[in-house]
């Protein structure tokens, strides 16, 4: 007998896809099939059909991190110890694709990462996500393992104060601003001093000045909440539903 409440079928469109490309989407999810990490999403499947993929997945009850305002400091740092992990352990692929929409947690307080390939095949320069893009990635420069270090301290700084830059800013507009400008900074006195060291960090422009994901581990801010206490996580995702759940009101 199945339990089906493990379990969530995602469908994304891919316009225009060659074969290649599907070639190289199954190749990277073959890679998940195969992965055993208890930060990564299980995944049981992928077929194709015509333009579109279906791709059965373990089901998380809480949802993606980009449907929360405002995540408090010590949950994002238990968050960061299952991403920190995640980057470290895939470094291999060279091309993650870390946003708050793939970053996912569940009532048991779980923090686990899915879609680190597929997304990135058909994100789209002009997307909402591009605000989290890379300055390197945008320019047009190589990127890899320190451009996901970059999308870490990005994507904390996004659930935190909900938008970096300042409004308003037209697509490319904002891509010029994340090319040229200095790297936005959190706002001085609301966090904590390793927590602004660490997005600091991360968001240098030079990517070989930004750590290495070993190096994220041994961070002060990533040590202090490196405890194991999935009860903090458990805790504000069900109050955050109970929450959602109470301004939706009765069906």
């Amino acid at each position: 007998k199945h339990d089906f409440e493990k379990y969530f079928l995602n469908d994304v469109i891919l316009l225009d896809i060659t074969l290649e490309l599907q070639k190289q989407i199954m190749s990277e999810l073959e890679i998940l099939y195969k992965c055993d990490s208890s930060y990564i999403i299980g995944f049981y499947g992928a077929f194709f059909v015509e333009n579109r993929i279906s791709i059965c997945t373990e089901f998380m009850d809480g949802g993606s991190l980009d449907v929360y305002r405002k995540i408090p400091e010590h949950v994002l740092g238990r968050i960061a110890i299952a991403v920190s992990i995640y980057v470290f352990n895939l470094m291999k692929l060279e091309r993650l694709n870390l946003l708050p929409s793939n970053m996912l947690v569940n009532t048991r307080g779980q923090v686990k990462l899915c879609d680190f390939g597929v997304s990135t095949q058909v994100a789209h320069i002009n997307s909402p996500a591009s605000v989290l893009l890379q300055p390197e990635r945008i320019s047009g420069e190589q990127y890899g393992i320190h451009s996901d270090v970059w999308s870490l301290g990005i994507s904390f700084m996004e659930r935190l104060i909900l938008f970096p830059f300042s409004f308003p800013l037209q697509p490319l507009q904002l891509l010029q601003c994340i090319v040229d400008e200095d790297s936005p900074v959190l706002p001085v006195g609301e966090f904590s001093e390793p927590f602004v060291h660490f997005i600091t960090q991360c968001m240098r422009k030079q990517p070989k000045e930004r750590p290495a994901p070993e190096d994220l581990m041994g961070h002060p801010f990533i040590m202090q909440f490196n405890d194991g206490n999935a009860t903090v996580v458990s805790m504000w995702v069900c109050r955050a539903l109970e929450e959602r759940r109470s301004q939706q009101g009765p069906p």
